[in-house]
């Protein structure tokens, strides 16, 4: 499997905000996340349910920033700006970079977040 592919297709959706459709799309059901937060999830279905609720609660989309991905084997990482506003009245503004590990069957199997200043 062709993983520069894969991850220059999952990082269209999520520049595009379809962010539960690339996860939906590309994460192997075993996978896991973690984040600087110290969050985790630790299969597919509870990343998509994660990012279901996140999305929901947005309330504007200022911007979504793909800013550049490096690809080494079966690893990714990919650096991004998000800029919402929310339905609760905050506002949020990452610069991250996602640092993704891919099976050979070109679904992501480990997923972690890192801020970036």
């Amino acid at each position: 499997m062709d993983i520069k592919n894969q991850v220059t297709k999952m990082d269209g959706l999520v520049s595009q905000g379809a962010i539960v459709d690339a996860v939906s799309t590309f994460f192997a059901d075993t996978a896991n996340t973690s984040d600087y937060g110290d969050l985790k999830t630790s299969d597919k279905a509870e990343m998509v349910q994660k990012m279901e609720g996140f999305t929901s609660s947005i309330a504007k989309v200022n911007g979504i920033t793909h800013h550049r991905t490096l690809v080494d084997g079966n690893s990714s990482a990919s650096e991004f700006t998000f800029d919402f506003d929310m339905k609760d009245g905050s506002k949020v503004l990452w610069h991250e970079i996602i640092n993704r590990q891919w099976n050979d069957q070109g679904q992501v199997i480990q997923e972690e977040y890192f801020l970036a200043n």
